[in-house]
């Protein structure tokens, strides 16, 4: 039985899109083609948003990485060996910054470049209660998914405005310290508020700083990447404690915050145990967490063009709600039944936000919000 046209369609545009892939990454030869090009209209017009989330996929974030590092260090044993000096003798100089409330740039929190990331998935970011400039706030940001896209896009940007729905709050969303230890790199990661996710470095931005600030923690840190799962929602938050504490110490408030559709923006893919690859995953995952301090997993998502296959995430949409802040007592050594006191305190007002905002946000009303 023959093809209909639009099955025979259907099949010449998913090998093209397969191609130009290969293409775009350098993987297979350029060739005078005589079939038209896979990318539609549709494709063309979203390319500026498909470029942006690009450059924040592993493969680009690894070259810039190699640009902040190897970079310097290769200049140093040529003629322009002056050049590669310049950011080691700024790092020197400027290195206790980010850990003294970075240096944050308006400009940069603001380019257009954020909104065409915002507009991909699309973020939206939703206030249910006003935060108020006399008190400092530590917003905790659920889940983590793999990159974290609605805490990036909500907290260290003004794509989605940010500034205009709390006016007066200062956001800084805390991160790798690996990332400040790097020349240039670190200047631009500053330049967007965050500061690392270090005790002495969080305490300066609520103690040192005034009022009116806010310090961004994704709670579940690298074990919750391994509990990510698309329809699932799994928080690894009983045995963190942390941010409770410290919130108790500087008498932060707490804000619990939620992305819904964190987790669904990916596939992925898990080896089994016994088997070589899930061997080589284990590996990798547990060099990840000692070097790198953070977890990665098999994943994978679209293309570069609608419908292909490739490591880009879905566009599906995440919204973030930001909950109503938790009054916290400022203790300066507060023991653990006072800190489980809060920490309880916190788990019920998650557990509230969660179920009031679920359905709005595209989940089913028996989706249960689980925490190990």
């Amino acid at each position: 039985m023959g093809l209909s046209d639009k099955t025979l369609r259907q099949s010449v545009y998913n090998q093209l899109s397969l191609r130009d892939l290969g293409l775009w990454l350098g993987l297979l030869p350029q060739q005078k083609s005589t079939i038209p090009m896979a990318f539609s209209r549709e494709d063309v017009q979203e390319g500026p948003k498909t470029f942006t989330v690009t450059r924040w996929m592993p493969l680009f974030m690894i070259s810039g990485l190699t640009f902040a590092v190897l970079l310097p260090c290769y200049l140093l044993f040529t003629k322009f060996w002056p050049l590669g000096m310049l950011p080691i003798a700024w790092l020197a100089y400027d290195w206790n910054t980010h850990s003294q409330g970075c240096r944050r740039s308006a400009w940069v929190r603001n380019w257009t470049l954020w909104k065409y990331l915002r507009n991909y998935f699309p973020v939206k970011l939703v206030k249910t209660h006003d935060l108020s400039s006399n008190h400092n706030y530590i917003i905790a940001s659920h889940p983590h998914g793999i990159f974290s896209y609605g805490t990036f896009i909500n907290f260290a940007t003004e794509a989605t405005g940010f500034a205009k729905i709390f006016p007066s709050i200062t956001p800084s969303v805390g991160t790798l310290e690996g990332f400040f230890w790097m020349p240039i790199l670190r200047d631009f990661v500053m330049s967007l508020g965050t500061c690392p996710v270090s005790d002495s470095s969080l305490k300066y931005m609520l103690t040192q700083k005034g009022l009116g600030n806010a310090v961004v923690i994704v709670v579940g840190g690298a074990a919750e990447v391994l509990l990510t799962r698309p329809g699932e929602t799994v928080l690894f938050l009983k045995q963190r404690k942390g941010f409770v504490k410290l919130a108790l110490k500087t008498g932060a408030h707490i804000v619990p915050s939620y992305s819904f559709g964190e987790n669904d923006i990916h596939q992925y893919v898990n080896f089994p145990e016994g088997t070589w690859m899930g061997f080589f995953q284990k590996i990798f995952q547990n060099t990840c967490k000692t070097f790198l301090g953070t977890s990665f997993r098999g994943f994978c998502g679209q293309g570069l063009t609608r419908g292909s296959w490739g490591f880009l995430p879905l566009s599906r949409p995440i919204t973030t709600v930001v909950g109503e802040p938790l009054p916290i007592p400022k203790i300066e050594n507060p023991d653990m039944k006072t800190v489980d006191k809060y920490h309880t305190l916190y788990i019920n007002a998650l557990h509230k936000l969660f179920e009031r905002y679920k359905v709005e946000c595209g989940f089913p009303e028996n989706q249960e919000l689980t925490i190990i």
